[in-house]
């Protein structure tokens, strides 16, 4: 016959128990997750649970005796929550938090447990979890239905509050979602195969149903957390995928239970038109934020000396999001250009910023009600800071916009400093938080606590005197108080008024009605104690709940200072100089150097530098020849650097730059080869050059290196001439260009094309050795030094003398003249310099006019025929 359930439901199932049960039917609310399951003082895992958690947190699997095979156990003690649960989360598991919600000693019954957090990749306030100078970001994708093209993504970091969202093609996701890595991805269930299409399977992701995913459910749930009628303020009223990018985080943050969430009090619009376009090759192509190969150093790495984790983090985004606005670019500048010209302000302001953490995460604490005493006076030290940092600012042009807006929150301050003490505990239920002074009733108690003490040491010393029982000592327990203990060799000297409460193996324990009076009084007390100091610190949290927006604007105006001041002593330390922003087309580079490598270089070895002039007109394309090993991906890459820096408002290492802004900046570098998916080295190059070729403007910067490499010599030689022909001859934009090759065949393209100029990266032949000069000079080069390199590469003598030999006999044989030749007779591509360029006869003015509206790609092959009929007789008729 089955048992009943203790809790009154349905009978007991063979081999269940009311904790099974329990587990059972909470586990059925979080499949996906792994269940922490607080029984006791330990979280328990069951079942393929406990199999996960024991592989990834190396903790013992063990068997209940029932013979029950997916009866498995694995838990850990409830204090080393904070080792183990960062292990499991970034592992990418889900973790539900199960808790007890009653007191076990007063629960009738099985204990009432529930789901008290539901901690994910990408949702955690958990300091372990998280990287202090990197954004958590929870991200969030709908996919286009069949009537347009575009998606939407939403990104929040809940650790700080940041919430942002955009809407575009898929390009400009992708390129979003590779800027700021999210540590988790939501998507609609449907679109499962299209998300690893898009993004790949490298993302933490979860999928929801797709009902969430609609305007109608989302738009509310925006509206009503932000209390207003609609989401005209925050930019984002137009962006409808936008919108339901974002409603479906908040819908996600109340289903994994963190509904305390008045920290996200905005949501800010990612607008494209405002920052410079860096694509997801182009970002890892420059490693910016990672290092592409083991062992590499990304620029981050360099340029980041700030001192706040908040200014570490906004330097990572304005590294992704290059500005495009020149006032924007030219504040940032003049704020380095303050503290660089000021060696003692800088080092002070350094002096002033170090001490004050991460003012963004713990304000973000404060209102989801996760804050600790140890924090909030690590709060407190933090907006001391502010008045220093205002007052030292105060006289400056630009650095003083940012510092008057800052708020020192006084009145907090001063809450803070009276109440609690500056060692306070981490623990707030335990006491010893609040200073002394600050509470006439909690001195008395403290008083009373501290006196009971003192007494009960005096009862020691009064009964061993009355006794004669030296041994005798007072000493306390959870099950029976305070007691006295007599070792059996003294028990019967025991006074007949004591009353024996527990028999040991070695000694007696004993109470006394003074012992329990004494015992009230201070147990009484400390309860009360430790009562009255979490209500004062409770009201410590809603008081500083009140500055929430002051301190999260302190916290921006922080970390905006942070990175200035970061670009100031980089700048200081590596001799860079302020580059001119200018609305123009040219780049005029003096003396750039690559500002990762010039650092990497062994002690005494100087960076060679060289100058790059790209505009519009006279220099739109630079082909790069010389041999592997030369510098010159070093050459283009350093380029690109410059130029973002700049951008982002850095200095720059050079002698001088003037950067005429650039909206675009496309790189194809080096191989990646996307083998795993099929995709040869040539695919994956084609589809990244076709992805800049579709792309271009009057604006763009474009690094293409070694094109064509991945095929046979005459297609890739084919294909680098056509793309540097398409290059010159766009009717809509002259990209600027830097082309490095070692096709020498390419050197040709110069004679024929006005704006393409040759150079080479020069190198000195010794012997049989050569030495690499790494300075770029005009004119292409002729040789390729490929054997030489390979000899310097350590191949076999007799190998490197054999392809000497070769080489030889096809010199000899003049094989290569006749190639050079036979380009020259090759038909040329530049008739649009006549024809778009050069000034056009009155008559063919209205067949140039109708050639310059058609859009080719627009017409069918019918279409084309008959327009070209029509262009046809329009031309015979003039």
């Amino acid at each position: 016959m089955a048992r009943k359930a203790a809790d009154g439901q349905e009978p007991l199932k063979k081999g269940e128990t009311p904790l099974s049960r329990q587990f059972n039917q909470i586990k059925a609310k979080y499949p996906g997750a792994i269940l922490l399951f607080r029984v006791g003082d330990f979280y328990e895992t069951f079942g393929e649970d406990a199999v996960k958690a024991s592989k990834i947190l190396g903790i013992v699997l063990t068997r209940r005796n029932n013979g029950n095979a997916d009866d498995h156990l694995a838990g850990f003690p409830h204090h080393s929550l904070d080792v183990y649960l960062p292990k499991l989360v970034r592992a990418g598991q889900r973790v539900a938090i199960c808790d007890q919600l009653e007191n076990p000693a007063e629960a009738k019954g099985i204990v009432k447990r529930g789901v008290t957090e539901l901690v994910t990749p990408g949702v955690s306030f958990n300091d372990q979890v998280l990287d202090n100078k990197q954004n958590n970001y929870l991200a969030s994708i709908v996919f286009p239905d069949h009537h347009q093209n575009l998606y939407g993504l939403a990104l929040l970091d809940i650790s700080t509050g940041e919430y942002m969202c955009s809407q575009g093609p898929l390009a400009y996701i992708q390129k979003l979602i590779q800027s700021f890595l999210p540590s988790e991805i939501l998507y609609p269930k449907k679109f499962r195969n299209q998300f690893v299409e898009s993004f790949g399977d490298q993302f933490h992701s979860f999928s929801l149903e797709e009902w969430i995913f609609t305007h109608d459910f989302t738009y509310p749930l925006l509206t009503q957390h932000f209390n207003t009628q609609n989401l005209k303020g925050f930019g984002i009223e137009e962006m409808p995928l936008g919108i339901i990018a974002a409603g479906v985080i908040l819908h996600y943050l109340a289903e994994t239970e963190h509904k305390q969430v008045a920290h996200i009090s905005s949501i800010q619009r990612i607008d494209e038109e405002k920052y410079v376009w860096l694509d997801r090759f182009t970002i890892r192509n420059l490693e910016l934020i990672h290092p592409s190969q083991e062992g590499g150093v990304p620029l981050i790495k360099l340029l980041d000396q700030t001192l706040t984790a908040m200014g570490g983090r906004l330097l990572r985004k304005w590294m992704v999001l290059p500005l495009k606005q020149l006032e924007e670019i030219k504040e940032r500048q003049a704020g380095v250009a303050e503290l660089v010209q000021q060696p003692d302000l800088l080092e002070l302001l350094v002096t002033y910023l170090r001490p004050i953490g991460d003012l963004e995460r713990l304000i973000s604490k404060v209102a989801a009600s996760r804050i600790n005493p140890r924090e909030l006076v690590q709060l407190k030290k933090a907006l001391q800071q502010i008045p220093l940092i205002k007052e030292l600012l105060s006289k400056q042009v630009y650095l003083s916009k940012w510092a008057d807006r800052l708020d020192a929150c006084q009145y907090l301050v001063e809450k803070i400093e009276m109440a609690l003490r500056e060692d306070a505990p981490m623990l707030a239920h335990q006491g010893g938080i609040v200073k002394s002074g600050y509470l006439e009733e909690l001195d008395e108690l403290h008083q009373l606590s501290s006196n009971g003490k003192e007494y009960l040491q005096d009862l020691q010393r009064r009964e061993v005197e009355r006794t004669g029982i030296t041994s005798l000592k007072v000493a306390y327990n959870k099950v029976f108080g305070y007691y006295l203990e007599v070792t059996n060799a003294h028990k019967d000297r025991v006074p007949a008024e004591w009353i024996r409460k527990q028999t040991l193996v070695n000694a007696e324990r004993y109470i006394t009605d003074e012992l329990k009076i004494y015992e009230e009084k201070i147990l009484s007390a400390e309860d009360r104690i430790a009562q009255i100091e979490y209500d004062i610190f409770q009201e410590l949290i809603r008081e500083a709940l009140k500055y929430l927006e002051q301190i999260q604007w302190n916290a921006l105006g922080i970390a905006t200072l942070d990175v200035l001041q970061s670009f100031a002593s980089i700048a200081k330390k590596q001799g860079y100089v302020q580059p001119e922003i200018v609305d123009e087309d040219a780049i005029d580079i003096k003396e750039g150097r690559h500002p990762v490598i010039e650092q990497q270089l062994p002690s005494g070895e100087l960076y060679v530098p060289n100058d790059v002039y790209l505009d519009n007109e006279t220099q739109q394309i630079i082909m790069i020849t010389g041999p592997n090993m030369a510098g010159k991906s070093a050459l283009l890459r350093q380029t690109a650097l410059i130029v973002l820096m700049a951008q982002m408002g850095s200095f720059v290492p050079a002698k001088s730059a003037r950067i005429g802004l650039v909206d675009k900046v496309f790189t194809r570098v080096g191989a990646s080869d996307n083998l795993s998916k099929g995709e040869s080295t040539f695919m994956v190059e084609m589809t990244e050059t076709a992805a800049i070729l579709n792309n271009l403007s009057n604006r763009s910067l474009v690094l293409l290196d070694e094109i064509g490499r991945g095929t046979s010599t005459y297609d890739g030689v084919s294909m680098a001439w056509a793309i540097a022909e398409h290059l010159h001859n766009h009717p809509k934009s002259k990209a600027k260009t830097l082309f490095a090759t070692h096709y020498h065949e390419l050197n040709q393209l110069a004679d024929d094309f006005p704006r393409i100029k040759n150079f080479h990266v020069s190198v000195k032949e010794m012997g049989n050795k050569i030495i690499f000069l790494r300075k770029l000079l005009p004119g292409g080069s002729a040789h390729s030094f490929g054997i030489h390199v390979a000899q310097m590469a350590g191949m076999p003598t007799a190998l490197v003398l054999r392809a000497h030999e070769i080489l030889r006999h096809l010199e000899k044989d003049h094989i290569k003249e006749d190639q050079e030749e036979k380009l020259k007779q090759m038909p040329k591509a530049n008739y649009q310099l006549s024809l778009f360029g050069a000034e056009i006869p009155a008559s063919l003015q209205e067949v140039n006019d109708q050639l310059e509206k058609l859009d080719v790609n627009a017409l069918s092959p019918i279409e084309a025929l008959l327009k070209l009929n029509e262009l046809k007789q329009l031309y015979q008729s003039k």
